[in-house]
């Protein structure tokens, strides 16, 4: 079976929930953002794609202090790829996970000096001044992903309440994910 295949109810659920919280909910109707922050949620299903950064020995990072520094020494659209990730890794962990970040944050970790919130919207405004002109519209996203890092932060708090704590399903509904 095709990977792309498999991953479409999963797709659909993600933007379902998103739809209806960013939506409905809050009142925010950006279909590109919110397509995006559902787009996110699925690829973050794996773990190969919450820490894809590696560094030059091949080595995944697990901090947002080292992600940085690697997106640094990058160029071009890897550059921009490392600081897209992190405004994405950032934005997951204070928005859907926001009690991991006490782990995440501990003492004997670089992660202890960073600021979430503050490090995501710097990630996504660099990633929008990097990107060439033929994607203005990307672009433009990654500068409202910036600009509105503490709603989307919030949304998808909401999001994941809404998934734990939300209507059980219809009578006769079949399983969200089909394997």
């Amino acid at each position: 079976m095709d990977a792309r295949h498999s991953r479409v109810p999963l797709d659909r659920f993600f933007s379902g929930m998103a739809e209806y919280t960013f939506q409905t909910r809050l009142g925010v109707v950006d279909p590109p953002m919110v397509e995006y922050i559902a787009e996110l949620l699925t690829r973050f299903v794996h773990c190969d794609s919450v820490y894809k950064v590696r560094n030059l020995t091949g080595n995944r990072l697990y901090e947002v202090a080292e992600m940085f520094v690697e997106a640094q020494a990058r160029h071009g659209e890897q550059r921009r790829e490392a600081h897209r990730h992190i405004g994405d890794f950032t934005l997951f962990w204070a928005g859907f996970y926001p009690e991991a970040l006490a782990k995440k944050t501990g003492k004997a970790r670089f992660d202890c000096f960073v600021d979430y919130c503050r490090q995501g919207k710097r990630a996504y405004h660099i990633a929008s001044t990097l990107g060439p002109d033929d994607r203005t519209a990307e672009n433009e996203l990654f500068e409202r992903l910036s600009q509105e890092f503490d709603m989307c932060v919030y949304g998808l708090n909401e999001l994941r309440r809404e998934w734990e704590h939300g209507d059980p399903p219809a009578e006769g509904a079949g399983p969200i994910i089909v394997t």
